[in-house]
């Protein structure tokens, strides 16, 4: 049984790097700033998430799965919040190409304001 979980977790972490790999190329290579914040965060968090679950399937132990499950919890929080922030500091500041929205929902409210209240 433990072999099986080694190689799982061997494949999760082949797995995580992978997509972690691809969101850093994402970042260098990706035009604008909600591009880039979107391969910041989805594969990114995937991959981080993947490589969790290999070492977690690897090292067994409850302190080490303790602290794994931290990780996991403080990255499933921290992301979608820097998504936001990066993505509203993009639009304030004019570093995205509007021809890519579908929709743009703030433009109604006028230059600088990217949230409900004032800018």
């Amino acid at each position: 049984m433990a072999t099986i979980a080694d190689w799982l977790g061997a494949g999760c972490l082949v797995a995580g790097a992978l997509l972690s790999l691809a969101a850093g190329i994402g970042v260098l290579r990706f035009p604008d700033a909600l591009s880039r914040m979107h391969a910041a965060t989805k594969p990114q968090v995937l991959g981080v998430l993947l490589l969790l679950l290999g070492i977690a399937l690897r090292l067994r132990t409850p302190a080490d799965l303790g602290m794994i499950l931290l990780v996991a919890v403080f990255q499933l929080s921290t992301a979608p919040v820097a998504a936001q922030m990066i993505g509203r500091a993009a639009y304030r500041s004019g570093r995205l190409d509007r021809g890519l929205l579908d929709t743009d929902e703030l433009a109604e409210r006028g230059p600088g304001h990217g949230s409900a209240g004032p800018a």
